[in-house]
């Protein structure tokens, strides 16, 4: 029953994609209401799937592949509630396919990494906020990204798309950088927290890993590139490249060594 749940959040998802995917008609007014409904159907599934996933006897278990799967639907959230999938459909074409795949992956786990409820609500505020912040991020790469393509689009003297985002670059652009700022508060609460009260929410002082450094390297790279647009007025390519360094400094942060520990070492 638990793997057909997680199959049908990913035909969900894929049947989103389809219907979103950039083609030579507008694709997000195809199924205007049907499809944000259908949308959110999934969204609600997935966090049930998610749920009983990551909540087990005595902790929560936020292995590689369930944490993949989490990150990926509050992306998916993130974006939906933004309306990224709608003014962007790039953005759609690209998160609904990942975040099919990634619904998939929890029933195959073979490892898990528990973490106990001594820590109490603290604990989980701290993960929650972490991975919200991780998501919004990667929304904003999403968007940077696709954004850039059209930029390129425009410089070069090609005729638009129909598909196109209706919503003018520069407004989209800003809209980007507010999402970012939040993205930001969220993960400097993240590190302040998990600096301050590490001993009271996980019972250990603050080691020096793999994950903080990235973490840290993440966090310091969004700064730069926040008093970069505020100072100089970063936009663009010069955006697009900071953007993208920070997220991956905080996806190899999280993911990344989860990865290398439960999936290569099988820790």
């Amino acid at each position: 029953m638990i793997i057909l749940l997680h199959v049908l959040v990913a035909t969900i998802y894929a049947i989103c994609a389809w219907a979103r995917w950039p083609r030579g008609g507008n694709a997000s007014a195809r199924l205007p209401l049907a499809g944000q409904a259908l949308l959110g159907i999934g969204l609600i599934l997935h966090a049930l799937a998610a749920g009983q996933a990551i909540v087990r006897p005595g902790g929560l278990d936020l292995s590689f592949v369930n944490a993949l799967s989490l990150v990926a639907g509050l992306a998916v959230l993130a974006a939906w509630a933004t309306g990224m999938l709608r003014a962007l459909p790039g953005v759609a074409a690209v998160v609904l396919p990942v975040a099919a795949l990634c619904a998939l992956l929890p029933p195959l786990a073979t490892s898990s990494h528990r973490i106990p409820f001594a820590g109490g609500p603290w604990a989980a505020a701290h993960i929650a906020i972490a991975l919200v912040a991780y998501a919004l991020f990667v929304v904003v790469a999403l968007q940077a990204l696709v954004m850039t393509g059209l930029e390129k689009r425009l410089h070069r003297g090609l005729p638009e798309q129909p598909a196109r985002a209706p919503t003018p670059l520069l407004t989209l652009e800003r809209f980007m950088f507010r999402l970012l700022g939040i993205g930001f508060v969220l993960l400097t609460m993240t590190l302040v927290s998990g600096i301050l009260f590490s001993e009271q929410l996980f019972g250990k002082a603050v080691p020096l890993t793999h994950k903080n450094v990235f973490s840290v390297a993440g966090w310091l790279a969004f700064a730069v590139l926040l008093f970069g647009r505020w100072r100089y007025g970063w936009r663009g390519r010069t955006a697009l490249k900071w953007i993208l360094a920070a997220t991956l400094l905080l996806v190899l942060g999280y993911l990344g060594s989860k990865f290398v520990l439960e999936v290569i070492l099988g820790r």
